[in-house]
């Protein structure tokens, strides 16, 4: 863990929590008891939000989780409103969708990106960084 120096740790920090809740809301198909609204608004929360409702339309939910390798590419904490933002590689291979009646595995198209490049946009709102935007990119890392 980066020293509390680094201006950059409080934000890393933020993004693996947002997923850390997000997994769990995937792991379930719902966010209902999980804190993914303290770590992630605006657009990153209606995403996920989003994707969770559609996985629990299709009766899906997901196991085990991504593997990630963020780095916090730019802080600037002398506006009014803290921004920061970083790049991850986000590796999806070890995060599976189930069926949740069954626990059956769900046959993914071949072919698509099980690690890509994500490109993430936060602020500092109240004291703590909140994750506003993420945004996976068409390309491999």
């Amino acid at each position: 863990m980066a020293s509390s120096a680094d201006p950059g740790a409080p934000l890393e920090a933020a993004y693996r929590k947002y997923w850390d809740e997000k997994v769990k809301a995937y792991g379930k198909a719902s966010i209902e008891g999980t804190d993914l609204k303290k770590y992630a608004v605006a657009e990153a929360y209606t995403q996920a939000e989003t994707e969770v409702k559609a996985l629990k339309a299709k009766g899906l939910v997901a196991t085990g989780k991504p593997v990630l390798a963020p780095t916090v590419t730019s802080v600037d904490t002398a506006r009014k409103t803290p921004q920061g933002s970083l790049t991850d590689c986000t590796d999806i291979s070890r995060w599976e969708l189930v069926k949740q009646s069954s626990g059956q595995a769900v046959t993914l198209p071949k072919g698509r990106l099980t690690k890509y490049v994500t490109k993430v946009a936060a602020e500092k709102w109240y004291g703590h960084w909140v994750i506003v935007k993420v945004t996976p990119e068409d390309q491999a890392c």
